[in-house]
């Protein structure tokens, strides 16, 4: 099944391979930021995979020559129903809700980042999973270049998790680019690949991460999620007894057992 779409078409082009869907931002032509078409397109999509078990895993990736350059606000249509503030205020959430979903899915995403990844594209890759990035890519928390306060849609809650407090508060504090070997030695990056090997990269590890029990692949995102705020090692211990027990009442826990001991590969059945 393939719904790719050839770029400038539509916001979004969706591909998929198997259990993996491949999700491309489709605005080249202007540098894919986001406009109200295209947010409220991501938004429709990852809102949507809560009832997509099918899917397991996402990648999410970019044609043309940036991941995604930030905000475009003049794509954002005041009808006039609306004062300037909840004008903004509906634009201000629209987007932070985007990165909520991403982080809300069931489903691991796999960012795939290249050129600029400004502002609210920053924030998506730092939604994202694992991120794998081409050596040209290069990161900004560009909101206080603007006039705006640095942390915004989700940065300021990410990027210290990621990278540490010291590390996050000179990027946000400055709105300074985070090139790709900085990325990498940070943490930030699992990875810097060949802009041209990016897609075959990402798909070699969802297909790695799909090839498990479609539940234990969901529950593990999910405790991942809570135990980065986990306030204590019982908390988080909490979480994962509870998940393990669900586990192995599945029969895809007894065929996992049973395939290991046959030394076969797995036939999981999501039951």
């Amino acid at each position: 099944m393939s719904e790719a779409a050839s770029p400038g078409e539509q916001p979004i082009a969706i591909e998929r391979r198997g259990a993996i869907e491949i999700v491309t931002l489709n605005r080249p032509e202007t540098l894919n930021i986001l406009d109200e078409s295209l947010t409220f397109s991501l938004r429709d999509y990852f809102a949507g995979l809560a009832d997509r078990l099918d899917v397991r895993v996402v990648l999410l990736r970019a044609e043309g020559r940036a991941f995604c350059a930030g905000l475009d606000l003049a794509g954002w249509t005041n009808d006039g129903s609306r004062g300037e503030l909840q004008h903004y205020w509906r634009l201000q959430r629209a987007l932070a809700g985007l990165l909520e979903l991403m982080r809300a899915c069931p489903q691991p995403i796999i960012g795939l980042g290249h050129g600029a990844a400004c502002g609210a594209g920053f924030s998506m890759l730092l939604a994202s999973d694992v991120r794998y990035g081409a050596p040209n890519l290069k990161m900004n928390a560009a909101y206080i270049k603007v006039g705006l306060g640095g942390c915004d849609l989700g940065c300021s809650y990410f990027l210290p998790r990621l990278v540490g407090a010291s590390v996050a508060s000179e990027y946000i504090l400055t709105g300074r680019f985070m090139v790709a070997e900085k990325a990498l030695a940070s943490g930030l990056l699992s990875e810097v690949v060949p802009a041209e090997d990016l897609l075959d990269k990402g798909l070699a590890l969802a297909e790695e991460m799909a090839a498990h029990a479609p539940m234990g692949l969901r529950l593990t995102k999910e405790a991942l999620n809570r135990n980065l705020d986990a306030r204590s090692l019982s908390d988080a211990m909490a979480v994962e007894n509870r998940q393990q027990v669900m586990m192995l009442m599945s029969e895809d826990f007894t065929e996992g057992v049973s395939a290991f001991r046959e030394k076969r590969k797995p036939q999981y059945r999501d039951r």
